[in-house]
């Protein structure tokens, strides 16, 4: 597969080596944080991975950067802030916060290690067979160097900010996730030496390109070899490049609902100053700059993060972009869904002919889901638009789109979660221009965060009102629907557009509805519905017949679903999860869960959507019980937030849906394997023929799928084949 691989720790350092006993023994689960830290091991595998285009495993090295990113800021400072109360773990867990922090600084510091070798032995290499480079100062030419120094001096130069720390001076504020260099001085003469903080610019650019060519410097390098331009007549004695994190997970009041905006506001400002729960250095670190910088930022030595790598991975992203076709993976273009091939065609009698299920981004996202609020904020006989955002595009059509609708005099009322993490300036932006142009905006469900991704349109017709409605598993952002892997169903199912109704009177008033004809509605009855599924395929399991349950999601952490799972696969049902995220449940144990097998699926396109079959004690699969929706199995997701799933009944959809879960499951390309210990094991693919179509791989099976299904469309219909 690949010359690097990361290091796997054995069980005994998660919750002991041997099984746990059923029960409630808290071994039997997984620890959340240590399984998502392998998730992202999962991810830097990619970048090791030489059957992945080269310029695609420079993205998913920057990708596992984020993602770790996001992980300090999300979860180590809440674990921090539980080991200074003093305080247990909010459920059971077989690791304490302090244990839980051991062990993914362990982790945290292997896999730091494995990206930089990665990187240096790996990827730049390759790189360089190709003519594309990167540098640091001394392997440019002395030619290069004076212009890069005159590129400086002009580019970026009059942005940068020296700040001294000295009785005068009181020591800068350090802002998340930005890249400085630590600055140790002294006067000519002088034997005091001085302090000085420089920020590397958030500038378009993270690296200097060489004119003319495809050699690359960070511009930290430019900054740190022309620190003489910013400190004239002073000696620099040590430079320590640095990055800080700073912990995100301030949570506002929601008592009062009306002060929501108002609160998440404030959280935004306190975000910026909260504690630093990281602090990344270089290698070979000053210790007097280091001990000035621990005892300023207020950290432990724990804190503390050595790359012998990159302070900055995101800068690779400009490296990936390089339009080298041969380099990524090849071009995709999204296909017009079946029955919405013409630009001029109705959806709403599209619609009305049947259900249409579109999955994103085989299918095209503007020629279904957004075609379906465009059009309805221009169609003259739509009386009323509803829709939920919970995450969405900077320049989302759906906001111009619903605003042109206001305008035209149509009802629009639109929930938008102000606490979608780290999008919530956005969508604060957004509120207000709804607002501004007339429609009714609502911030959710008090104590509750509206992840769901639902939308309804009522329509004057000639036999009177009818409803349509959406149904998704992904956000209705344009940008990632070419990227997240989605299913979406568009309806006028009239039981349906009734629980639509409902559930929006849920979250935009004081409606306690708990009774859903067709939805399963988290938090009043989702959780509730698919125990009773689980346990349904326990009363059906018998030998030779045993229960069957296939669910593909992104994570799986809710205890009571896990133990429903566990008792399902005592009983002998047959269980195939498909988790791309982390999974707290351990298959294969015997005792426990030995029927129970989790796959993960990586690749060119992240696996977003949310699929649950059911055997329903069939022999034919497509006569099972299908649902798609927003939620995972997580507490969160069942608990804590508004969600929707909606059951999937026509037979040529139910079909898709199985091709999709079968694909996953017969995977030889793209999956890898859960062990009872919660690591993960890429599957061998390279002993297969290359013409099976396991090898070929879930992406791109459903791409030649989608082809085909579109060309069959045509040849039937005679519809000239268009696309995105």
């Amino acid at each position: 597969m690949s010359r690097h691989r990361p290091h796997r720790e054995p069980a005994a350092t998660d919750a002991g080596a041997t099984a746990p006993s059923t029960g409630g023994d808290p071994s039997r689960f997984l620890n959340r944080d240590l399984e998502w830290l392998e998730f992202n091991r999962r991810v830097l595998d990619m970048a090791a991975d030489d059957s992945v285009p080269l310029l695609e495993r420079v993205r998913f090295l920057s990708i596992f950067s984020n993602n770790l990113d996001e992980f300090f800021m999300k979860r180590v400072g809440t674990l921090r802030q539980q080991i200074e109360d003093g305080s247990a773990s909010p459920v059971p867990d077989a690791l304490t916060p302090e244990q839980q922090m051991q062990s993914i600084r362990q982790r945290v510091q292997d896999m730091g290690r494995v990206q930089a070798d990665v990187l240096r032995s790996n990827l730049l290499p390759a790189m360089q067979e190709r003519g594309i480079e990167l540098l640091t100062w001394e392997q440019l030419t002395h030619t290069e160097r004076t212009e890069a120094r005159a590129w400086f001096h002009h580019n970026v130069f009059p942005i940068l900010t020296p700040l001294a720390v000295d009785p005068g001076h009181r020591f800068p504020f350090i802002s998340n996730m930005s890249v400085s260099l630590g600055v140790m001085l002294r006067r000519p003469g002088e034997s005091e030496q001085l302090f000085a903080r420089v920020k590397v610019p958030e500038i378009p650019s993270r690296l200097y390109q060489v004119p003319g060519t495809r050699r690359y410097a960070p511009l930290q390098e430019l900054i740190e070899h022309n620190l003489d331009e910013l400190f004239p007549g002073m000696e620099i004695l040590k430079v320590l490049p640095f990055r800080v994190t700073r912990n995100a997970e301030i949570e506002p009041d929601q008592e009062d609902a009306d002060d929501l905006l108002e609160a998440i506001q404030r959280q935004l400002r306190e975000r910026r100053f909260a504690r630093v729960v990281r602090l990344e250095i270089a290698s070979g670190a000053n210790q007097r700059i280091l001990r000035f910088l621990t005892e300023e930022l207020q950290i432990d030595p724990e804190d503390i993060y050595e790359t012998t790598g990159l302070i900055d991975y995101g800068g690779l992203n400009q490296i990936a972009d390089i339009d080298v076709p041969e380099l990524h993976y090849s071009k995709w273009t999204p296909l017009a869904p079946r029955g919405l091939e013409d630009d001029e065609s109705d959806i709403f009698a599209a619609i009305r002919e049947g259900d249409v299920l579109v999955q994103h981004p085989y299918e095209c996202f503007h020629r279904s889901v957004e075609r379906f609020i465009e059009q309805a904020a221009s169609d003259p006989k739509v009386l009323c638009i509803k829709q939920s955002l919970y995450r969405t595009s900077g320049d989302s059509p759906f906001i111009s789109s619903l605003i042109r609708a206001a305008e035209a005099g149509k009802q629009v009322a639109v929930l938008v979660e102000l606490r979608a993490r780290f999008d919530e300036a956005r969508n604060i932006l957004w509120a207000r221009k709804l607002e501004d142009a007339g429609v009714h905006v609502a911030y959710g469900v008090i104590g509750l965060k509206t992840h769901t991704k639902t939308a309804l349109v009522v329509r004057q017709e000639q036999g009177g009102i009818r409803c349509y409605g959406h149904i998704g598993t992904g956000n209705y952002n344009s940008k990632t629907a070419r990227l997240y892997e989605d299913f979406g169903l568009l309806t006028c199912d009239p039981d349906i557009t009734e629980d639509l109704t409902g559930l929006f009177n849920y979250m935009t008033g004081r409606s306690r509805q708990r009774d859903y004809k067709k939805l399963l509605v988290a938090p009043v009855a989702m959780k509730k519905r698919f125990l009773e599924l689980i346990e349904r395929e326990i009363a059906l399991s018998r030998p030779g017949h045993p229960g069957r349950i296939v669910a593909k999601m992104n994570q799986l952490e809710d205890r009571g679903v896990m133990d429903a799972l566990y008792r399902a696969s005592q009983a002998g049902v047959q269980v195939d999860l498909i988790v791309r995220g982390f999974c707290c449940l351990r298959p294969g144990v015997p005792g426990l869960s030995e029927s129970i097998r989790v796959r993960s699926i990586l690749g060119r396109f992240l696996e977003h959507s949310r699929i649950f079959w059911f055997g329903a004690g069939k022999d034919d699969p497509l006569d099972g019980d299908f649902f798609i929706g927003s939620a995972d199995w997580m507490y969160r997701n069942l608990q804590t937030r508004v969600e929707a799933a909606t059951p999937i009944t026509r037979p040529q959809h139910r079909a898709r849906l199985w091709e999709v879960l079968q694909l996953c499951l017969n995977d030889r390309r793209q999956a890898w394997q859960m062990q009872p210990d919660g690591t993960y094991t890429k599957v061998p693919w390279r002993d297969l023929d290359a013409t099976d179509a396991r090898v070929t791989g879930v992406h791109q099976n459903l791409m030649r799928l989608t082809t085909e299904r579109l060309a069959a469309s045509v040849q039937q219909g005679g519809i000239a084949a268009k696309s995105e």
